[in-house]
């Protein structure tokens, strides 16, 4: 109470309006509002309430027709919010407006069972329970246009004029071409504590990659979810735009959201994935946490690769693998694994997708490398050389599905899901998921078209 108050009369000294809060629906979309400074004095040491049914629909704002968390039958009461007010941040397109986060709660202060960032609070807090702080570090790569949200609607998002033509990876010409605004987005990273450790271009027209600075779980997770909606922003600003889409066209590789991660003893430097005199320098505990993940890859990629659309990338050869492969510094590999100090040594996870819910991700992959641990799941055999040739050769549990469908119905008979995630959320996610592929099913696409309209 004492800190918000202190807050308010900040805000008061400095003549402050209004708020901005922000969520995260169940794909990961920032969503919410402004309040006005008297409305924040009310809450900001308590609770409010948003309709709930910001957790029932899809991106479309389209109602679940097979929830039973949320839906018609519940007469969408709110649900009750609280700001965590450790995300503050200034928004400096909006006069230095303050933002923050929120999640929802369950009765009585409980946590949420559905909302993403307190799914991902659970499995930390189970990481604490054995003395673990999960470390975490997001990548993305996004495609830039000189298109605003109007035009490429227009254009019925085909013929698009991309920010440079070509492919171009790791582009000295372009960074010094567009260098104002590489520099001036690097700089809005960092003012909204969400700074990058590099940004460089790769390949395929107007394509970028950023890499968000490593924090602790929650924290990182947070910065990936403001970076993808703030980038946006950024963009649109400047008449141009950016997308998170998996893949935007089968013309180019696809659009990746790679998590890198390491667990340090709580409250401590210390790296507990790294022993010198082991393999690779990889400990015990390491080891196991690679065991979970392979293991458990296949059952969670529906939180990974939660679209339609993820799946046009996972496929041979295109930088994103089919199978729950690993290898020592292996880009070809799901789990690459980087022999490095004390203070590097991590494994990436290169399966996940750029639209994929960071909250989910990092959930998913702590989860996952947490029973690893607890059931010290040795890995299986690391992969050498080209992964997507050897892919086929690994067991059925390591393959993983092709399509959302098959990928939700695994992640919906997943025990492990249940035990880490809960009931009610693997239930409600698996509804969205089925809702998602059910919305694409009854589309008529570009393809189907120009397949079928004059020859069959």
């Amino acid at each position: 109470m004492v800190e918000a108050d202190e807050l308010v009369q900040q805000y008061e000294r400095e003549g402050v309006a209004r708020v901005k809060l922000g969520f995260t629906d169940i794909d990961g979309v920032l969503r919410g509002k402004y309040i006005s400074l008297d409305k924040f004095r009310g809450i900001a040491a308590g609770t409010s309430g948003f309709c709930d049914c910001v957790l029932g629909w899809d991106v479309d704002d389209q109602l679940y027709d097979n929830t039973t968390f949320t839906g018609w039958h519940t007469a969408f009461p709110d649900a009750i919010s609280r700001i965590d007010l450790t995300t503050e941040r200034r928004l400096v397109d909006e006069d230095n407006i303050p933002f923050f986060l929120l999640e929802f709660v369950g009765e009585k202060g409980a946590a949420h069972p559905i909302c993403p960032r307190t799914r991902l609070k659970q499995v930390l807090a189970m990481a604490e329970d054995v003395g673990y702080q999960p470390r975490l570090a997001f990548e993305y790569e996004f495609f830039i246009f000189r298109e605003t949200a109007q035009s490429a609607r227009d254009k019925n998002y085909q013929n698009l004029i991309p920010l440079s033509p070509g492919n171009f990876g790791y582009s000295v010409l372009r960074t010094m071409t567009l260098s104002d605004l590489f520099n001036e987005f690097m700089e809005y990273c960092a003012v909204h504590d969400f700074p990058l450790e590099g940004l460089h271009c790769e390949t395929g027209p107007g394509v970028w990659e950023a890499a968000i600075t490593v924090d602790d779980a929650l924290a990182a997770a947070d910065k990936a979810v403001l970076f993808k909606t703030f980038s946006k922003a950024f963009f649109q600003r400047r008449e141009m735009m950016a997308t998170f889409m998996a893949k935007w066209s089968m013309d180019y590789p696809g659009q990746s959201g790679h998590l890198h991660q390491s667990l340090n003893a709580l409250n401590t430097d210390h790296n507990l994935f790294f022993d010198e005199n082991s393999p690779y320098r990889m400990s015990d505990t390491m080891r196991y946490y690679v065991g979970g993940l392979q293991a458990h890859m296949k059952s969670f990629l529906a939180m990974t690769s939660p679209t339609v659309n993820s799946y046009t990338r996972l496929v041979k050869g295109a930088w994103a693998p089919t199978a729950a492969t690993w290898g020592l510094e292996n880009r070809t590999a799901a789990l690459r694994v980087i022999s490095g100090s004390s203070t590097s040594q991590r494994v990436e996870f290169r399966v996940g997708s750029a639209d994929a819910n960071p909250y989910l991700v990092a959930a998913a992959n702590v989860a996952a490398g947490l029973d690893g641990i607890r059931k010290k799941m040795e890995p299986g055999e690391q992969v050498t050389g080209n992964a997507y040739e050897l892919q086929d050769d690994q067991p059925e549990a390591f393959q993983l599905c092709g399509n959302l469908r098959d990928a939700t119905r695994v992640f919906t008979e997943s025990a492990v899901a249940r035990e880490y995630f809960g009931d009610t959320f693997v239930d409600h996610f698996s509804a969205s998921r089925d809702w998602e592929v059910r919305e694409y099913e009854r589309s008529v696409n570009d393809w189907q078209l120009k397949r079928y309209f004059e020859i069959i």
